[in-house]
């Protein structure tokens, strides 16, 4: 009896997993069978060509806008009135912003074309505003403090500039509205957020002074070192006439401490051509007081 009991119980159990499997297998062919397929490929294709167009639509946009903006760049290279680099700038500027436009406009209507709700997601943005403004505030900064650096000209594409806070220096590469990127001397390009921007000191907006020191022995005698020396300065200033804005002049002898002595002179020539015009200034002193006859001292000079 009790056999026949536990035998009923399973069939009856077995019959009810058989008959829901049954039902839900029904209810998935209904549902399977109830999709108007014909719609369903319809709406695809629908969408897939519509996205196709939009990529195309925008991909002109692309070209167009670079090209209107590369020729404005171009009629304004013209203008004597604006620098090389400050067109430079703008140009960065200009292409960042159009490119930032399009790729918003570009998303907006893909979401539109494949459904998504996006008004309703744009009048949703209140709710989550205090969140997303918290976790912008520096995107925002960056934003701010990159438009006073463009409006105020504080720095142009291709000026040499310090960071002072940041002890970075380096030549402009590219100024954005988020960022800008200098490249230092070794090659490595800092990508550095306009918020940590705070002080600069640029390099590039002025003649710069060049200072050269050639040590001497005065007891071979001074006069004759000095016009050896304005030799030299008469000379080498017609050979670099335009890079040299003022002098050189001579400025005479100083002491570098602990009896050693040297002949300075000084000039103010266009930025970026210190280093060349130091170099062969200094090179050739040396070389005209060595065929002359005196010496040039060689020995460390230690300060205390």
């Amino acid at each position: 009896m009790f056999y026949l009991t536990v035998t009923q119980a399973t069939t009856d159990s077995a019959e009810t997993i058989v008959e829901q499997t049954t039902k839900k297998l029904n209810a998935f062919q209904r549902f399977w069978a109830g999709i108007d397929w014909d719609s369903v490929v319809s709406i695809v294709i629908e969408k897939m060509i519509y996205l196709v167009l939009i990529l195309f639509l925008f991909g002109i946009l692309n070209r167009v806008g670079k090209y209107f903006i590369n020729k404005l760049y171009t009629r304004y290279q013209k203008k004597a009135h604006l620098s090389e680099n400050r067109l430079g700038t703008l140009h960065t500027l200009l292409n960042n912003v159009y490119a930032y436009m399009l790729i918003f406009f570009f998303i907006y209507s893909v979401l539109s074309i494949v459904g998504v709700p996006v008004g309703s997601l744009l009048a949703g943005a209140g709710i989550a505003g205090v969140a997303i403004g918290l976790g912008a505030q520096g995107f925002m900064n960056d934003i701010i403090t990159g438009f006073f650096l463009i409006m105020e000209q504080q720095i142009d594409v291709g000026d040499y500039i310090r960071l002072v806070n940041l002890s970075i220096e380096g030549k402009v590469v590219s100024v954005g509205i988020r960022t800008i990127q200098l490249q230092s001397v070794d090659g490595t390009l800092h990508f550095i957020p306009n918020r940590n921007i705070t002080t600069i000191s640029n390099l590039s907006r002025a003649n710069m002074q060049v200072v050269v020191d050639v040590r001497i022995l005065p007891d071979e005698g001074y006069e004759k070192i000095r016009t050896v020396i304005e030799s030299v300065n008469l000379r080498l200033a017609k050979e670099y006439q335009e890079e040299i804005q003022t002098g050189p002049t001579l400025f005479g002898m100083v002491d570098l401490g602990n009896a050693n002595f040297a002949v300075r002179t000084t000039m103010y020539v266009l930025n970026g051509q210190q280093a060349k015009i130091k170099e062969e200034f200094l090179t050739t002193y040396v070389k005209e007081l060595a065929e002359a006859g005196f010496s040039i001292p060689n020995t460390p000079i230690i300060t205390q």
